[in-house]
């Protein structure tokens, strides 16, 4: 009897064991997740679509094109790509797109630009055949880049060429749904003028006011607007090339040279930032 009663407590005490291993092991074997397809969500009134890479590689429409001014790879490139306009079916109709990537910059690009002939494309990275990354040591510009053929037909900026987008989606111009951004000026004043070049090329990266939909670098007027702690001489070296006033291994800004920003345009630009360092 004693033999048969330590066998029972040795066969209690092993079923114990096993389930305290269980109750360690059962939450971490649950919590395993696994790297889901690349997707890209695009809504515009009633077309809610959720595509996948694999589903976005088997539209009709799939073609293979070359771009010849690569904005993020600065070369002529090779991509597999579906124009835009066959994405969008209503594109003719749509006052402005948003385009928002994964790191929370927002494009929002005005839909007379989409349907010119600049022709945008939707590039695809495909699984076995990854792109560069944009950098040593970090990822590429897929899974889904908006590519241009003939950018300089429409006077396309490079903060018009968003990468790594997570949706594609319908939304009234920035400046109808933030009017904190309007500065209180006359129509086509440079004031006027310089708001359109902030949302062309500022706008994806910077609020202002508290109004914009990008969540990347900080508001360019709350609390204080850079024409209040730089002088103008250093405001324009810094849009101009960021890195000959300052730099480090994280700086995200691009510089906006003469091709991409005239001088007319960046004086609009700080006329903008003037008036709205007066308007917060």
């Amino acid at each position: 009897m004693k033999n048969v009663a330590h066998i029972s407590c040795i066969q209690i005490l092993s079923r114990l064991a096993v389930y305290a291993l269980l109750t360690i092991i059962l939450p971490v074997a649950t919590n395993v997740t696994y790297a889901a397809e690349p997707s890209i969500d695009i809504s515009f009134g009633t077309q809610k679509q959720h595509l996948t890479r694999t589903e976005l590689l088997r539209l009709p429409a799939l073609r293979t094109i070359k771009v010849r001014s690569d904005i993020v790879y600065k070369r002529t490139t090779s991509y597999q790509a579906i124009p835009l306009s066959a994405l969008i079916t209503s594109m003719p109709l749509i006052e402005s797109v948003q385009f928002t990537a994964l790191d929370g910059f927002v494009a929002n690009i005005p839909g007379s630009l989409l349907t010119s002939e600049a022709q945008p494309w939707l590039a695809i990275e495909q699984a076995n055949k990854g792109w560069p990354p944009l950098k040593s040591g970090s990822s590429s510009a897929g899974p889904f880049y908006l590519v241009w053929l003939a950018p300089e037909k429409a006077g396309i900026s490079p903060e018009q060429w968003p990468y790594q987008i997570a949706k594609i989606s319908e939304a009234a111009p920035l400046e109808k749904r933030y009017p904190q951004i309007l500065p209180k000026t006359e129509a086509n004043s440079p004031e006027q003028r310089g708001m359109h070049v902030f949302i062309a090329n500022c706008a994806t990266c910077h609020k202002m006011n508290g109004g914009g939909d990008a969540a990347v670098g900080p508001d360019l007027n709350i609390p204080l607007s850079p024409t209040e702690y730089f002088k103008e001489p250093f405001l324009r070296k810094l849009i101009r090339d960021p890195t000959s006033v300052r730099n480090w291994n994280r700086l995200a800004m691009p510089g906006f040279t003469p091709s991409v920003l005239s001088d007319t345009q960046l004086d609009e630009l700080l006329s903008y930032l003037q008036q709205m360092a007066i308007q917060r």
